[in-house]
């Protein structure tokens, strides 16, 4: 099998209780105003009487999409879009508010949550949420010193499409203990399970709910639990806010100064408003204005904060801080639960990144994400979308183990513009030509040749570090809604190492949009739900490629993927691309590097550790050793991709029984592709714009939405 490389996701509610058969009459429309009034928009339920409701909807299929920012298809370049678009292949967009929103949304919640408060600890489930995906995992939210449970609020929306959402309401006047709300959510967590043993369970803690989680799996650690923990208050003997403990005990409660202080960590950094409104292109004035608003605003929350922290309660939290510290690394070492860690760089209440660090190390299963930019209340910030971060840490599951195919959550349009926005550079410098063939044989510079319905499987030739990639993935989503399926190189899903892959964020790119770990199964269930499958025979001995080796194919000898495709009636489409040499040159190959001890000791335990593909293969395409060949840079070329006419599979039951009737079509399949390379390396040479420079000018003389012309067809 082959391998890409990346160049470069009840019970009944009480008081005002809902049913089940409530909450699924409900479910994705508003059809009922009373219950989406203010005063009824959750239903707080007791731990003792907590259960899931059942409510599901049907989600809609990974399958090719139009896109701009209303979701819609549109032109590039003056390109014309196929009149054969695809159905979109885009989860449905949720737009979150700006910081300022999200705090004043957290505030009026917080106030509405607190206005009747009292007794114990206890659920609500927000109604925000709507429908759902079917057999949704259930998330458990456990808040962090405020106690509220509201710090989610502006992402209910997002994350209710994905989740069955519970969150934490401690009381203002509640003085459980840090053991009694362990036990709490322990016998929420057990009831759960009873009841849905094949559902996993989301523990989301920020800061004290980060400990709570914690320590719930490491009591429970046969309990199928995922911990999402954000700026988990572990590290509180290290705050820096200890030596003042003493001096807040002491302070009167009309001279409380911690007030302001946990207003400006909600608020954020100033700085990171400004960027965001100097990006977003805004005048100074209005800038300045909007800085002006929030330093205006921040009093009007002072009362509220007062309301759900005061003196006694922030220093029971206080204390409870320490207590919760302690317990929970005493027990870091049982806890055996998947774990995302979320730090922030400028939390100034806790050292939150050297503690995502060392949790890191120490947690059996842990996977660590930085946010350098953001602050305490990393819910709070702007821009934090928690289900994008899922997505691309491939963090989301509806069952006992990760199904990358049926548990994959496509992006949605606003996750896909990030994308594409941080990848336009080399699209534009790449200038990429795409030429695709018709059914009556002609050639054609558009898409229009490639089949609107799948499964589809393109094979390929994998250029110099998968260059081709980004251009070809942004091209087919732009100008025909297709979605490509990558098959990968399982190193783009193993844990970070330090100083032996690349950073994680690198990686999250790919797994939004949608690649799934080399495998027959994957590449199985992949065609079998008919989605579009990019597929590199070659694999990393292509994209890793020693000194003069452009353009030269190391398949397997036997066929991989053509007895799959007929199963499923696939069509294969066979492709060429052409242009790396024309962006830079191996000069420091993979027989240079094994010269040098240093490098070889290297190589041989990056290979161990991670290329665990096509163990049982021989010649050179077994040879798949992980290295990275050093590169001298050109000035830009242009890239050149032409895809062959769609071999049809359908109805071919005898390469599915006739192992050589199989390899025939494997070696066609083969030879299509290298016709094609040789095709663009011929026709390139009349090419006009092949150069940068050529293009520039042309651009400077037509206008920066003109398509830039190629050779003759």
């Amino acid at each position: 099998m082959a391998a890409t490389r990346a160049c470069i996701f009840p019970f009944v509610f009480s008081p005002a209780y809902r049913r089940r058969s409530e909450a699924s009459a409900t479910a994705g429309s508003n059809q009922n105003p009373r219950l989406n009034s203010s005063s009824t928009r959750r239903f707080a339920v007791s731990t003792e009487q907590a259960s899931s409701a059942a409510t599901a909807t049907t989600f809609p299929s990974s399958r090719p999409v139009s896109f701009d920012e209303n979701g819609r298809s549109h032109e590039k370049h003056g390109e014309k879009t196929s009149d054969q678009s695809s159905p979109t292949p885009f989860m449905e967009d949720v737009t979150l508010e700006s910081g300022r929103e999200r705090l004043r949304r957290f505030f009026a919640e917080a106030k509405d949550l607190t206005r009747t408060d009292g007794g114990p600890p206890r659920w609500f489930s927000p109604l925000e949420c709507g429908s759902r995906l079917e057999k949704s995992p259930l998330l458990l939210y456990l808040p962090g010193i405020d106690g509220t449970g509201a710090a989610l609020t502006s992402q209910y929306k997002k994350l209710g499409k994905v989740f069955d959402i519970w969150c934490l309401h401690i009381p203002v006047m509640d003085r459980t203990s840090f053991l009694g709300l362990v036990k709490l959510v322990e016998r929420t967590v057990k009831a759960e399970t009873y009841s849905f043993p094949n559902r996993p369970i989301y523990l989301v803690g920020e800061s004290l709910g980060g400990c709570l989680a914690l320590a719930v799996a490491a009591r429970n650690p046969d309990i199928d639990l995922l911990l999402i923990l954000a700026n988990p208050a572990s590290s509180f003997e290290k705050s820096p806010i200890q030596p003042l403990l003493p001096l807040l005990e002491l302070m009167p409660e009309q001279l409380q100064l911690s007030y302001p202080f946990i207003l400006s960590l909600m608020a954020g950094d100033p700085s990171k408003t400004f960027k965001a409104s100097t990006e977003k292109g805004l005048p100074p004035q209005q800038t300045v204005g909007e800085l002006s608003m929030d330093l205006l605003t921040m009093p009007y929350y002072m009362p509220v904060l007062a309301d759900i922290l005061p003196k006694e309660t922030l220093l029971w939290k206080l204390q409870m801080l320490k207590s919760a510290s302690a317990y929970t690394n005493s027990r870091i070492h049982a806890v055996r639960a998947q774990t995302l860690l979320l730090t922030s760089g400028k939390d100034w209440l806790l050292p939150s990144q050297a503690e995502g660090a060392r949790l890191d190390n120490a947690l059996q299963r842990g996977d660590l994400r930085k946010f350098d930019d953001c602050g305490h209340f990393l819910f709070l910030e702007d821009d934090f979308d928690l289900v994008t971060i899922i997505k691309g840490t491939s963090f989301y599951r509806r069952g006992k183990s990760l199904d990358y195919v049926s548990d994959y959550l496509p992006p949605t349009p606003s996750e896909y513009k990030k994308i594409y926005e941080s990848n336009r550079w080399f699209d534009e410098i790449s200038g990429s030509v795409m030429l695709s063939t018709l059914e009556d044989g002609r050639i054609v510079r558009s898409l229009d040749g490639i089949p609107t319905e799948g499964p589809v499987l393109f094979v390929g030739y994998h250029m110099l570090l998968g260059l081709e990639m980004v251009p070809m993935v942004i091209r087919f989503l732009n100008e025909r809604n297709i979605l490509l399926r990558g098959i990968a190189h399982p190193i783009l899903f193993e844990k970070y190492r330090k100083g032996k892959t690349l950073e994680p964020e690198f990686y999250d790119t790919f797994r939004t949009m949608g690649a799934v770990p080399v495998s027959g199964t994957n590449l199985f269930k992949l065609l079998s739900s008919k989605s579009n499958v990019l597929l590199y025979p070659g694999g990393m001995r292509e994209a890793l490629h020693r000194k003069g080796e452009e353009y030269k194919l190391f398949w397997p000898e036997q066929s991989e993927f053509v007895r799959m495709a007929v199963r499923f009636g696939a069509k294969i489409v066979p492709f060429g691309t052409v242009g790396e040499d024309d962006f830079g040159e191996v000069f420091f190959d993979y027989d240079d590097q094994m010269k040098i001890p240093y490098w070889r000791n290297w190589i041989r335990e990056m290979t161990e550790e991670f290329a665990k593909v096509r163990t049982n293969a021989a010649g050179e395409v077994a040879n798949q050793s992980v290295h990275m060949p050093l590169i001298r840079p050109k000035i830009p070329g242009r890239f050149y991709y032409c895809f062959g006419k769609p071999i049809e599979t359908a109805g071919r039951k005898q390469e599915l029984r006739d192992r050589e009737k199989s390899h025939e079509l494997y070696l066609q399949v083969k030879s299509e592709v290298e016709r094609c390379i040789a095709y663009l390396k011929e026709k390139r040479e009349s090419d006009p714009y092949r150069s940068i420079f050529s293009r520039l000018m042309y651009r400077t003389q037509h206008g920066s939405a003109s398509e830039i012309p190629t050779f003759e067809l």
